[in-house]
């Protein structure tokens, strides 16, 4: 069941507070959409990284086997 968890999405703003307010007052949906976008880029650097790093440990720990 936490598998199935793990892969389910949701649609959200990432918009920290300020930056809502700065795009809520002129301007258009599209600056917004591609603001969004580039925050959702930022986040996944982290969790890439991570994944790259886990898949290492992984590999090298099966290698010890």
């Amino acid at each position: 069941m936490d598998l199935l968890l793990c892969f389910y999405t949701t649609l959200a703003n990432v918009q920290c507070a300020m930056c809502r307010a700065v795009l809520e007052t002129g301007a258009d949906a599209e600056t917004a959409k591609s603001l969004n976008d580039g925050i959702v880029y930022l986040m996944l650097v982290p969790y890439i990284l991570v994944g790259i790093v886990c898949y290492f440990v992984y590999q090298l720990l099966n290698k010890k086997q």
